[in-house]
């Protein structure tokens, strides 16, 4: 690496030490100046005091400000202990902020104040510093901010207030908030009235519930105002210039736990504070030619499918109404036949069972998704009448009985899954993984369900298989018309109330619902198509924790 030209260098105080402090275009360091005190030990004279060294990236500085030393405040208004001989000594300061990784992928702000001597000198730290800071074009300066204060613990308005927006004002991002008042009220001022152009970046304070709207608002109105038609399956969508930033406040976000490891506040502010960017492939749902949904993580059909119609019938047991609706649903133990026909992913790294996971930088995700931009695959028709066979266009058909038919997009990881459904799907390749769980007993199903949350290999069963696909159909037996679909729902809903009055009926429903990232679509029948690299994330993905983890002061060096 070529080594960076000095932009500024003086000996500084730092807690009644003096240190070496240099400023390139890369880094800002501070080190500290050996002094001359004798220390005894053992006989033996150590003439030198061993100086420790800091290191801070400047892409990873938040800001600095010059301090009033006699006012012994600090701009944000909160006090400042300044050591009395450093007041009279060196009466002028500046403080930079900056990250500071902590456990689990946590990220926090520090500060680390500088005495000097001379004013002038002072302030050109500050204004080298603060010129740095405005070369990284990347950063945002003005954000649309949407708070949903219903998701979660209905915590989503303090945690912004108390925690967040403390962090944009010190880093002079300007910021214009909307409270959503009621369900897609976001995803719709977004189609329709937003004046984007004047934004950097969207924020959403939410759950995943509160990011999928953005993703549908923002998503839809880049096609629009591009002329691209939506409920055409093989459209090639546009990619969204905006980026998304994601302030966890929901029930599993599940999102913040793939791109950035935690599902922490301050963490993810700080993200969108450096304007770290992180592509993210999104599928879009179609049935029949009309669009349905766009999905981010997850397309559930039968076991997860019924699990959240279910819930929807018991909103009013709060959270733990999941955990409920699974144990119910996993008793009832119901398989759905149906035909599930795909196009695998080939000539692209990585594979569903393989050991690779998807961190920041990953190399899989920047090489399939050069490969896609390339050359995008082609949309093959399926005959049919051919069966568990490949056919010359590349398409696969698969019919049987299935407990559970996934589309994972991303790990899919949270506290209660810490591997996800697909510890091994990657975020920006163009793919998502297709898991398809047959017909077995409930103890076989019930082993392939804890491997979720082992480090087993939980697709290592003979009825789970899973296949790396770019587009997948999936048509329910006996569905031949929207009227016998829609007939046979209604019948459905039918001898579900009788079934729910006769526990001892033994009788097995139709059809299930998907679960698409925590909506049910209307329709069994339905088209998947993965765009890559549709949006963008405030995210960097997971850091690899070990080159932390092992570090009494994460920046020292």
């Amino acid at each position: 690496m070529e080594k960076q030209p000095r932009l500024l260098a003086s000996q500084l105080l730092l807690k009644n030490s003096f240190f070496e402090v240099s400023l390139n275009g890369v880094l800002l360091t501070w080190k500290e100046i050996p002094t001359k005190k004798k220390r005894v030990s053992g006989g033996i004279h150590y003439p030198f005091k061993v100086g420790t060294s800091h290191s801070v990236s400047v892409s990873e500085i938040l800001a600095v400000r010059e301090l009033d030393v006699d006012s012994k405040t600090k701009d944000d208004g909160r006090w400042q202990k300044m050591p009395q001989k450093s007041t009279e000594a060196y009466p002028y300061a500046f403080t930079v902020s900056y990250v500071e990784r902590a456990w689990q992928h946590r990220w926090r702000c520090s500060d680390v104040t500088f005495h000097c001597l001379e004013g002038a000198l002072c302030q050109q730290w500050v204004q080298t510093i603060r010129g740095q800071l405005a070369a990284l074009t990347s950063r945002p300066k003005h954000l649309l901010v949407y708070i949903n204060p219903y998701g979660g613990k209905q915590q989503g308005k303090c945690i912004y207030e108390q925690k967040v927006a403390p962090l944009f004002t010190c880093a002079s991002i300007s910021t214009d908030v909307i409270v959503t008042e009621h369900a897609n009220h976001a995803r719709d001022h977004l189609r329709t009235e937003a004046e984007l152009k004047q934004y950097d970046g969207v924020v959403c304070v939410g759950g995943d519930g509160m990011f999928s709207e953005i993703v549908h608002g923002l998503v839809s109105r880049t096609q629009r105002d591009n002329g691209v038609d939506q409920n055409s399956p093989e459209e090639k969508l546009v990619p969204c210039t905006l980026r998304i930033g994601i302030i966890p406040a929901g029930s599993t976000d599940c999102i913040c736990y793939a791109t950035v490891g935690i599902n922490d506040p301050v963490t993810s502010a700080l993200h969108i504070i450096v304007g770290d960017a992180q592509p993210m492939d999104v599928c879009s749902v179609h049935h029949n030619n009309t669009f349905l949904r766009y999905s981010v993580s997850l397309l559930g059909y039968g076991f997860y499918g019924d699990v959240l119609a279910d819930s929807e019938r018991k909103r009013w047991m709060g959270p733990a109404r999941y955990d409920f609706s699974g144990f119910k649903t996993f008793l009832t133990h119901h398989y759905y036949e149906g035909t599930v026909s795909f196009l695998p992913a080939t000539d692209i790294l990585g594979t569903p069972r393989d050991k690779t996971r998807c961190r920041a930088g990953c190399f899989i995700c920047q090489h399939n998704g050069q490969l896609y931009s390339e050359d995008a695959p082609e949309i093959c028709k399926t005959d049919p009448d051919v069966s568990d066979s490949e056919y010359e266009g590349g398409w696969r058909v698969i019919r049987g009985k299935f407990l559970a038919i996934n589309a994972a997009s991303m790990s899919c990881a949270c506290p209660r899954s810490p591997k996800g459904l697909s510890p091994a799907a990657h975020l920006a390749d163009g793919t998502t993984d297709l898991i398809l769980v047959r017909k077995c007993s409930r103890f076989n199903f019930l082993r392939h369900l804890l491997r979720h949350t082992s480090k087993y290999d939980q697709f290592d069963m003979t009825f789970v298989e899973v296949h790396r696909v770019r587009r997948f159909h999936f048509t329910p037996r006996h569905c031949q018309s929207d009227s016998e679909l829609d007939l046979r729902e209604n019948g459905k809903r039918l001898f579900s109330q009788i079934c729910r009055d006769h526990p001892a009926c033994s009788c097995s429903p139709a059809y299930s619902s998907w679960n698409c990232d925590g909506e049910i679509l209307p329709h069994a029948a339905i088209e998947v198509g993965v765009h890559c690299q549709l949006i963008k994330l405030f995210a960097r993905g997971i850091e690899e924790q070990p080159v932390f983890e092992d570090l009494a002061n994460p920046c020292a060096i």
